[in-house]
Parts: structure tokens; C-alpha cells; sequence
């Protein structure tokens, strides 16, 4: 009787794991079938989730919170990024991940192409030259990187996006490029928006953390003045800095910009010293608690409210 029941409870196992095999769900198959798609900071990694919706398994290589400059990816990660249907990035943004893109080769997808990155760093005419910086050892190349503050260029990212997924997964083309074009509307909505709110403003000087504003300031008819360049931890001089805080002072300019991810102590210190407020211009190069929103256009309607108030728009 004994062996008997082993018996029994060996054929019962069999059949259990031969059920679980053989008569998989729906679920379990869409799950296999997606693509997985890895993207190097959350810009990237909300643009492919719109485009891709049920169809892709995004994982998202800078952690929420974290500084997307700062970025050192760990031997899993790039084995990750290596192995997935796609590896979604923007060159010379973050250096460690152009070495994982040179790892997975053509499944690497690179988007500066369709982002139109034309304007470059400069010498602010109150501020450090930041052509070409490279701040302890991040080289941001001869360009700013930051298209996704111009939801326009963003579009056009995303529109790529589609045109990739339908090329690497056919069967769902129509899905993608239908899931693209209704992020691409919203964005156009937020676009109209923009302008039409940021139509007549007291300050057009946009006082900024990082030059991360610079395709949001061309479109909507600002002059960026960054209290430090491309690489948001990089320190200004004390020439720079007192240079600034004359200029707020001789403007009359009523508002400096600290950002989410960075300590605000250089934005408070600027303002205090030049009889300004300090308010928080989110560049959404990553979402966290302290984020005015749960997604990008979320982020970017609270940047518009704070930037009508901070410049004086009517």
C-alpha cells in the first residue's frame, strides 16, 4: 500500500507539471511574447511604454530618484541591456551606457538622430563657458542633450520609437504606430498649451539649476541663464555666481529654478542674495516622490503653472 500511494502521488506530480506546461494562458503567452526593451533614463522609458503598451516589458536603467548623469551601470545591468529586443539610449548623455549600446550592437537603438539636437552649450554672457563640459568625467559632446523639454522633438522620438518596434515585431506594427500617434496628439495638446500659456510673460530670462532648459527655452521664447552647466553637480565659480546675481538684481528678475534631483543650497544662495524666490523647474530626467505629477506631461503642465508664476505671464 505504501509503494501504491508513492505511486499515486507521483503520477499526481507529473500530471501537474505536464498541466502547467501544456495549457498555458493567454497572459503567460503575451508575457513570452513581448519584447523586452531596456532604456537608459526615464524619458526613454516613458516614451516606450506609451508606444509599446501591452506588447513590451520595459526596464528602465537609471532607478527612480537617481541622477541620470551620475549613472554607473552594474555587470547585470549590462548584461540586461545586452540581452533585450532593444536597448533605447541617447548618446554621450550617460558614458556608461554608450559602452553597454557598444556591447549589444544592432540591437542598440539610438535616438539623437531623431531628436534634432541643434543647440549647443555656450558662454553664457553671466555665467562659466559650457561648451563640451565634461564634468568629472561626463562628456555631454558638442550639443545639449535635453530634447525631451520641447514636446515636439519628444514627438518625433517617439514616432521613431513605433517605426523600431514595428520593424523588430511586424505582427503588431498597426498597434504601435496607433499607440504613438495618440501619445504624439496629447503631446501636441501640451505643446498648444505651452505656447499659448508662455505667450506673454514680464521675464523672459529663465534663471535655471542646469542647463537642461534650452530646447523648452528656444520654443517657448526664453534666454536660459544656468546657474551651473550641462552636468547639474558641477560647481560655478564665485565670479559666475556674483555675476548672476547681479544680473537677476539689475533684471528685476523675481525667480530662480532649483530642479528635483539635485541639493538646492547654490539656487538658495543665488536667490537669497539677490532678493528672489526659489521655485522648483522640474528637466524630468527622472521621476520621484518629490515630482509634481506621476508621468512626463503630468510634470510638464506642473513646470508650466510654475514657470507662468515664476516669469510673470499673463
Amino acid at each position: 500500500m505504501k509503494i501504491n500511494r508513492l505511486v499515486l502521488a507521483a503520477s499526481a506530480l507529473v500530471l501537474a507539471v505536464t498541466g502547467c506546461g501544456s495549457g498555458s494562458s493567454d497572459d503567460d503567452d503575451a508575457s513570452g511574447d513581448a519584447l523586452t526593451i531596456a532604456t537608459s533614463f526615464y524619458p526613454l522609458q516613458h516614451a516606450a511604454e506609451q508606444v509599446g503598451g501591452d506588447h513590451v516589458e520595459v526596464t528602465n536603467l537609471t532607478q527612480a530618484g537617481a541622477e541620470p548623469h551620475d549613472l554607473e551601470l552594474t555587470p547585470k545591468q549590462i548584461l540586461e541591456a545586452s540581452q533585450a529586443d532593444a536597448l533605447v539610449y541617447l548618446k554621450d548623455f550617460q558614458p556608461s551606457v554608450d559602452d553597454a549600446a557598444a556591447e549589444a550592437g544592432d540591437t542598440a537603438f539610438e535616438v539623437s538622430p531623431f531628436a534634432r539636437l541643434d543647440i549647443e552649450p555656450h558662454e553664457d554672457e553671466h555665467g562659466d563657458e559650457h561648451e563640451g563640459e565634461d564634468h568629472e568625467g561626463h562628456d555631454h559632446g558638442s550639443v545639449d542633450p535635453h530634447f525631451w523639454l520641447d514636446p515636439t522633438r519628444y514627438a518625433d522620438v517617439v514616432d521613431a520609437l513605433a517605426d523600431h518596434f514595428a520593424e523588430i515585431d511586424p505582427d503588431h506594427a498597426a498597434d504601435y504606430r496607433a499607440n504613438a500617434k495618440a501619445f504624439t496628439a496629447e503631446l501636441s495638446t501640451l505643446d498648444t498649451d505651452l505656447t499659448e500659456g508662455l505667450a506673454e510673460c514680464t521675464s523672459t530670462d529663465l534663471v535655471t539649476g542646469h542647463s537642461a532648459f534650452a530646447y523648452f527655452a528656444d520654443r517657448y521664447g526664453f534666454h536660459q541663464e544656468s546657474v551651473s552647466g550641462l552636468s547639474p553637480g558641477a560647481e560655478p565659480s564665485p565670479a559666475a555666481l556674483a555675476d548672476l546675481i547681479t544680473h537677476i538684481k539689475d533684471e528685476g528678475i523675481t525667480t530662480v529654478y532649483a530642479e528635483t534631483l539635485v541639493p538646492t543650497d547654490v539656487a538658495d544662495t543665488i536667490a537669497r542674495d539677490a532678493g528672489a524666490e526659489v521655485a522648483v523647474l522640474d528637466p524630468i530626467e527622472g521621476l520621484t516622490d518629490e515630482s509634481a505629477g506621476d508621468s512626463y506631461v503630468e510634470v510638464m503642465r506642473s513646470n508650466l503653472a510654475t514657470v507662468r508664476e515664476g516669469q510673470g505671464c499673463e
